[in-house]
């Protein structure tokens, strides 16, 4: 049975490894070493795949001009599934290379059916907590995908002549005519860096998760079609994992009670934490004889994308479990004490940050 990659739908994704095959991305692990990719997602197997992210490093290391550039729905608060993103983002910009992060609030109006002035102010939410984990607002460029310039919204409706409706139902499956509008956006999104009035950037990196890989399918098809006749080339992307909900689905801004949002109280982010779904045995007596699987549990997780600092912690943490030397009452406990101390000290920076946000982004005029 094929997998279904669906970028506005609430699944987790158990076979990485299979997307690589089917879908033709290819392992990053090739290019750790030749790259010196060293950021934690990296090195842990958080980011596993990749499309030409190997030119676009070759263009990086050559003095080409290159971009980074993803976005965000705002269709509820940021989470620590969010949190991945702007950690990526951050990585990139230390480099050197300039950032742009898109609001897809059109997508968001469209396809969720958000309350329009809901969507506005939560996407200065969605900068703001950028600009707290760490994202430099004076390299780095912020826009709403309902307040661009006319070429912007020209490249929607050139795309829409050399594209199928066959071909995007083979990308998407079902669609609508909001999916339709917000799919051509979305690449209107990667690839308008690419014209001189937006700064000729001709190599684009878009960091996303797996479930968004349609739109950089229907993306790259664009891109050769519109080479000829608007210099476009192909975007590279990298592909990490998707940290798991609390319940062990994908960890959703529209299913709040199982993400750890990033403006959550830390009491009630802990409560959530502590009934979080474990690798753990039936039994305190199965554990210890058997050990527990972390490779199962939403709190190795948050671990391993979050909360663990280096490796050796990482690895202490990993052989505890499956030695059974360390419950999972007692794993959840030390996690709850780093999960608290990184959502003070990112809700600290956000709180002098949320104020002064719209002088780094134009909201849309309705």
């Amino acid at each position: 049975m094929s997998i279904t990659l669906d970028p506005w739908g609430h699944m987790a994704i158990e076979d990485y490894e299979r997307l690589l095959v089917e879908f033709g991305i290819k392992p990053v692990r090739e290019l750790l070493a030749q790259y010196n990719l060293d950021h934690k997602y990296f090195t842990r197997g958080v980011i596993f795949g990749h499309r030409d992210l190997d030119l676009w490093l070759n263009s990086y290391l050559s003095g080409k001009k290159v971009a980074v550039l993803t976005g965000f729905m705002p269709s509820g608060d940021p989470h620590l599934g969010t949190a991945m993103v702007y950690e990526e983002l951050k990585y990139f910009q230390e480099k050197g290379v300039f950032v742009k992060i898109a609001i897809a609030d059109a997508e968001a109006y469209a396809v969720r059916r958000e309350d329009r002035s809901m969507v506005v102010n939560r996407g200065l939410d969605f900068i703001a907590h950028a600009i707290a984990w760490g994202i430099d607002p004076e390299k780095a460029g912020f826009y709403y995908q309902t307040n661009m310039d006319s070429s912007y919204y020209r490249l929607i409706q050139m795309f829409s002549r050399k594209i199928t409706e066959a071909e995007m139902k083979a990308i998407y499956g079902d669609l609508s005519p909001a999916k339709i509008i917000s799919a051509l956006t979305q690449a209107a999104d990667i690839l308008h860096l690419q014209l001189d009035e937006y700064g000729g950037y001709k190599y684009i990196l878009v960091p996303v998760g797996v479930d968004q890989d349609p739109h950089l399918r229907l993306t790259r098809d664009l891109a050769d079609r519109f080479e000829n006749e608007l210099g476009l080339t192909r975007p590279a992307s990298i592909y990490h994992k998707l940290l798991r909900g609390l319940d062990g689905n994908k960890m959703s801004k529209s299913r709040p009670e199982f993400a750890i949002h990033l403006t959550d109280p830390v009491e009630i982010a802990e409560k959530k934490l502590m009934n979080a779904l474990t690798g753990g045995r039936a039994t305190a007596e199965e554990q210890r004889r058997l050990g527990g699987e972390p490779l199962k549990c939403t709190i190795f997780e948050l671990y391993t994308y979050h909360l663990a600092r280096d490796e050796k912690e990482l690895r202490e943490i990993y052989e505890d479990c499956v030695s059974g030397r360390i419950l999972c009452g007692q794993c959840k406990r030390r996690a709850a004490e780093k999960l608290k101390s990184l959502l003070v000290e990112h809700q600290k920076r956000y709180r002098e940050i949320k104020s002064n946000v719209e002088k780094y982004v134009k909201k849309p005029s309705f």
